[in-house]
Formats: C-alpha cells, structure tokens, sequence
C-alpha cells in the first residue's frame, strides 16, 4: 500500500514539475515576443530601442549618426562592426549633460523638420515642427539650453544663395527663441541693421548665458559673442564659421574659408580667445562640419562619409574614429 501511494506521489509530482516547466516556457516566451515587439515599434517610429540611453559604452564614449540606418550608434571597438546601434532616428544629433537633441527631416514637400528633446535614456520630452532642412545641432555642456541651425533655403554653405534660421531653446524656462535674426547686432562698434542677416553653428558657454556663432552679412561671415540675459551680440572677427566653444571656454576651433572654389573651400583652425592668434590643425581636407571637442585637447569632425579626429594645438594627423558614421556627440 505503501509502495502503491509513494508511486502515485512520484507522477503527481512529475505532472507538477511539467506543468510548471511549460508556464515557465510560455512567460519566457511571451517575454521575448514583448521585448521583440517593442524593439520593432521602436524601430518603426524612430524612437531608441529599450536600453540604449546616452549613459551606455566607456567614460567619454562616441555617438554618431549611423549612415547606413539614419539611427544613432554609440562608438564601441569591442562591439560587432565596431558600434552598438538602437539610437533615434536622426538627421543631425547632439547631446550633453542629460539631454540629446534630434532633428528628424519629415518626408514631403516644402521641407519640414522636427526638433526632438530627449531625455538621458533617449525619450522624447518635446516635440518642436520646423520648416527647412537640419544643418546644425548643439546642447549647452548643462543639457539646459539647445540651439539649432536650419536651412530655409538652399541645402548647402558652399553655395551664394542659401538662408537659415537658428533658434535657441532654453529649457529651464521652456522659452523658444525662433529665429535669432532678431538679436540686436553690433558691427565695427556700431548697431547694425541689414536684411541679408544669417546665423547658425551656435556653441554654449558653460554659463549657459555666453554664447559664440556665425553671423552672415553683406557676402562676408563674422564670428559674434552673444549674451543670452542681455538679447546682444557683437561681431568679434571676420572669416569664422560654426565654431565650437573648448570645454575650458579659452579656444574656438571653426571652419575658415581659404577658397573662394565650390570644392573644399574650408579648413579647420582654432582661435585663442586669449591672444587671438589662430593657428590650423594637421586635417588638410575641407571641412565642412561644426567641430566637436571630444576632450580639451582633441577634435572631432565628418568628412567624406566618416567621423575623424585631430589633435586641437595643430600637431599630429587626422584619424578615422567610425566609418559610415557622422554628427558625432561625446555626452559627459
């Protein structure tokens, strides 16, 4: 009898362990199908996959716009073809402290845009409708205040008959400036008023009130020093364009024109704000991209389909960081 009941226990227990074997299955499995589809939704609104954020990768990791994808990619030599993929979809993108910014071309007629602002983890926390094309973006080093460049007309600097509109968003007081042709400008020490008036390529102090851009005018482009509290800028030397603030806030290294040729007519410089002596890095090529400083001492830049570095004091040589790759951000 004993024998009899300690067997029928044997298979009860066996039936049990199955049963919850196949509940065990099944969760794993519907697990995987949720995780499948959420990847898949993501891919389909351009959204971050789940887990990419920009926390992920090494201390002072890369992320650059994947070219093949249109999705942002975090640099990562240990990764399969070099990089980890499951960014938004981006034109042009650019991060910093806890915010990235994204600006997504809509397909049609007249170009539209969107500016997105995005989270650390690569959420969306707003969603800003743009006319053009996206040129230029840019995050102050706090994420508190974003800038960018849009072209209304033309799809390109090397070209006479181009128009942009720059906007800065400052996201303490949700304010949006539309358009900084507004600003009051002063020129050669004088208020100036011109209706052929451009900016863009704006770069961030680490006030978040500071800020330098490009200033186009009468067929020449001057670099302009810019106060957020009192709505001013001022024109501090000609031939600067799309420059990028050093993270010590004492260089500015910018595209300047050496060419008056459609084909490369820029190269890289950096500018002492201190001394103002200016000096070009060891990248002979044209670039025509606005540099970002990946660390005090180093630059990094698209050319040719791919993002490039060069050490900032001009000695060196330019190397390949990622092909296939450009609008490179290193958030800190």
């Amino acid at each position: 009898m004993h024998a009899v009941t300690d067997v029928r226990l044997s298979r009860h227990a066996r039936a049990w362990i199955l049963v919850l074997a196949l509940l065990l299955l099944g969760g794993g499995a519907t697990a995987y199908t949720l995780r499948a589809a959420s990847g898949q939704q993501a891919g389909a609104t351009g959204s971050a996959e789940p887990g990419f954020t920009l926390d992920g990768g090494r201390p002072g990791a890369l992320h650059v716009r994947d070219t093949a994808t249109g999705r942002v990619a975090r640099v990562d030599p240990s990764a399969p073809g070099g990089r980890v993929a499951g960014g938004p979809s981006c034109d042009r993108f650019h991060a910093a402290g806890p915010t990235a910014l994204c600006l997504r071309r809509r397909p049609g007629v007249p170009a539209r845009s969107y500016a997105l602002v995005l989270d650390r983890r690569l959420r969306e926390v707003r969603r800003i409708s743009l006319p053009g094309i996206p040129s230029r973006a840019r995050v102050s080093a706090s994420g508190q205040v974003l800038s960018w460049t849009m072209f209304a007309t033309g799809d390109s600097y090397a070209r006479s008959s181009f128009s942009t509109r720059t906007s800065i968003l400052d996201l303490r007081t949700g304010y949006l400036v539309k358009n900084m042709e507004q600003i009051p400008l002063t020129l050669g020490g004088h208020r100036y008023h011109a209706p052929d008036v451009n900016y863009w390529g704006v770069s961030f102090a680490a006030d978040d009130n500071r800020f330098f851009a490009t200033v186009s005018t009468g067929g020449r482009t001057h670099l302009v020093e810019g106060d957020m509290r009192n709505w001013s800028a001022r024109a501090l030397r000609e031939n600067v364009e799309c420059p990028s603030l050093s993270p010590d806030g004492t260089r500015i290294a910018f595209k300047k024109r050496v060419s008056d040729g459609p084909r490369e007519p820029w190269r890289l410089y950096v500018y002492d704000l201190r001394s103002g002596r200016e000096h070009p890095v060891a990248e002979r090529r044209g670039i025509d991209d606005q540099a970002l400083w990946t660390d005090p001492d180093t630059l990094a830049y698209g050319y040719g389909g791919a993002v490039w570095s060069v050490p900032a004091d001009g000695t060196g040589a330019p190397r390949r960081l990622a092909a296939g790759a450009s609008s490179p951000a290193a958030p800190r």
